[in-house]
């Protein structure tokens, strides 16, 4: 079995850069079986990063995940995102408590806003402090925020606290190379990479289907050998599938060589400019 690479989070505590992601669980009850085997299967693999959000199946999402880890808390690493409209610091802390019963836990390891509108920031790290104080959540971050929005938060009070940031990020939507990754990265703060196969279209690629057969690997696993390879950066897939997530996981004995790396840059080429956050 292949042992799972690690990230650092700014507090230095580590945690596996291939993680598993949930978007669209929840949705429909005739999955729900195949989802928590999925889920609990990536646990047993080492993939102990799970994220979800509130506003994934409604809340079903959630209540996937809780019915996932349940006896095996302790092996997660847990992430939770909050929605812009329950952004205030009564509407966070309200939010994070729904959250909690639906993962049928009491803390989240990682809450995170999960994108930003018209919210006050300043009173989102207040509530954020608040519910690490209580010990309802161990580390806060962000979620679609772009430099400038970073810059913002680390000069707010208590903003320096923030542990990551999620943003969309894979072979095909390489923006974030241009200046968030290097900014995140002399920070030591980690990017959790979601849509790592880019909705699908990575997994479908002819170009990466070229490079893919060389190696002896599908297209989404070069995808998510590439990710895995960088440094602090979390992969979150979803895998809907035990199958599916035995794919994923084999990701991590992909080799990239030099060569391989350059071809990738040849078919996906990096930024030469900024360009706007991709965002799904």
């Amino acid at each position: 079995m292949h042992s799972v690479p690690v990230a650092k989070l700014p507090s230095g505590e580590t945690v596996p850069v291939l993680g598993q992601g949930t978007w669209a669980m929840g949705e429909d009850r005739r999955r729900r079986k195949d989802e928590v085997a999925a889920l609990r299967l990536g646990l047993e693999l080492g993939m102990s990063v799970i994220d979800t959000a509130e506003m994934y199946g409604d809340g079903g999402a959630e209540k996937v995940v809780g019915d996932a880890i349940a006896s095996r808390r302790d092996e997660v690493f847990l992430i939770s995102k909050v929605l812009p409209k329950h952004a205030c610091r009564r509407g966070i802390i309200a939010a994070c408590e729904r959250s909690l019963k639906r993962l049928k836990t009491d803390r989240i390891d990682l809450y995170l806003l999960h994108w930003r509108e018209e919210e006050e920031l300043a009173a989102v790290v207040e509530a954020f402090a608040t519910l690490a104080d209580a010990g309802k959540i161990r580390h806060w971050g962000v979620s679609n925020f772009d430099v400038d929005d970073m810059r913002e938060l680390v000069r707010l009070p208590g903003g320096k606290a923030v542990a990551a940031n999620q943003a969309m990020y894979n072979l095909g939507r390489r923006g974030i190379e241009h200046d968030l990754l290097p900014w995140c990265r002399r920070r030591r703060m980690p990017i959790i990479a979601y849509s790592p196969l880019d909705e699908g279209r990575l997994a479908r690629s002819r170009k990466l289907e070229r490079i893919a057969q060389k190696l002896g690997a599908t297209p989404a696993q070069v995808a998510l050998a590439w990710l895995a390879r960088q440094k602090n950066v979390i992969a979150i897939p979803k895998a809907g599938s035990e199958a599916h997530v035995h794919e994923n996981f084999a990701a991590l004995g992909v080799r990239l060589s030099r060569a391989d790396v350059a071809a990738l840059d040849r078919a996906f080429p990096p930024p030469k400019r900024k360009v706007p956050l991709a965002t799904t």
